[in-house]
């Protein structure tokens, strides 16, 4: 999620589409809660996030009225974000203010249910645990929906469908696809707490991945030759050959397929009326559009212009 990168991604509107229909999130499983997401672990204290929506206004009622979605009667709705994983969310190093996907669909989606956004930084290993505990009233940082964290948060129903891929150095020849990479005994980095973290064990073994803060972190890497590849989704993935396309490229084929949704803690009163809203902007081709703007072509922020993340100066974790 960092340095070295753009999304710009066409490619994923297709993706998109196919998520507008996706199922509903999945229910908890008996299946273990992931360990980088403990519900008792305690979260540090989140520092407020610059807002980017505005207060509803006295036509938004009258909208909800006519559109039949939830009133939220003006409600002010916290949600955790990272502001460190374009083209989600971040902060602009150049005038301060924050941007991204999240921060246009929120603003959406509140605006049509009556309600207001607070957001708020808070470093994305500590997320899903924080909202577990009832810190936030949501999440929005591009989180892939899983039986597992199912199990702790409830889950929005899915708004974008993403594979995961494998990023390689452009220059590579000791291997050209995903199963000559497992085969070897080339390093793998990715991102610390991720399901990318997850499917890289899967894939070469838990001694042969290396976890970063970030992906940012772990593309440089790639590039430096600290690593021989990097898992990650293929929206973030095709944002950096975007703007590395002499240094990386994605190998063919995907790992897994999987939805990312927003999080509540268990029992939310807002998973009903976000899903209702989310349903209304994909029928009415507002999601669509949203997804055209942030993934798409004319989409050109890279990590060099924005503000880092809430986290400590980077570092790999190796096996973790």
């Amino acid at each position: 999620m960092k340095s070295f990168r753009w999304i710009g991604l066409l490619a994923v509107a297709a993706t998109v589409i196919a998520g507008c229909t996706a199922p509903a999130a999945p229910t908890a499983s008996p299946a273990p809660a992931p360990t980088s997401a403990p519900a008792a672990t305690a979260a540090p204290k989140a520092t407020e996030a610059p807002t980017a929506a505005a207060a509803p206004t006295a036509t938004t009622a009258a909208s909800n009225s006519t559109s039949s979605l939830p009133d939220l009667k003006g409600r002010t709705v916290t949600v955790a974000i990272e502001d460190a994983y374009l083209p989600f969310n971040y902060i602009r190093l150049d005038n301060g203010k924050p941007e991204g996907w999240d921060y246009d669909t929120l603003a959406e989606l509140c605006k049509r249910l009556n309600c207001k956004v607070s957001f708020k930084e808070i470093a994305w290993d500590n997320m899903i645990a924080a909202v577990a505990g009832g810190q936030f009233d949501m999440a929005a940082d591009g989180i892939t929906i899983t039986d597992e964290r199912a199990k702790v948060v409830d889950f929005s129903e899915g708004y974008i469908a993403v594979d995961q891929r494998v990023l390689v150095r452009k220059d590579e020849t000791r291997f050209k696809t995903v199963d000559e990479l497992k085969s070897g005994t080339y390093k793998v980095a990715t991102q610390k707490g991720t399901t990318n973290y997850d499917e890289a064990v899967k894939l070469v073994g838990e001694s042969r991945v290396t976890a970063f803060d970030t992906f940012g972190d772990a593309v440089q890497a790639l590039i430096s030759k600290d690593a021989d590849a990097v898992v990650i989704d293929d929206t973030a993935g095709q944002g950096y050959v975007g703007v590395n396309a002499d240094k990386v490229v994605l190998l063919d084929g995907a790992l897994i397929g999987q939805q990312l949704g927003f999080i509540y803690p268990k029992g939310s009163d807002l998973v009903k009326p976000f899903n209702a809203a989310i349903e209304a902007i994909k029928s009415d081709g507002t999601l669509n559009k949203l997804n055209e703007k942030w993934f798409g072509p004319s989409f050109k922020m890279t990590y060099d212009e924005v503000k880092p993340g809430p986290t400590a100066a980077p570092t790999a974790t190796p096996g973790k």
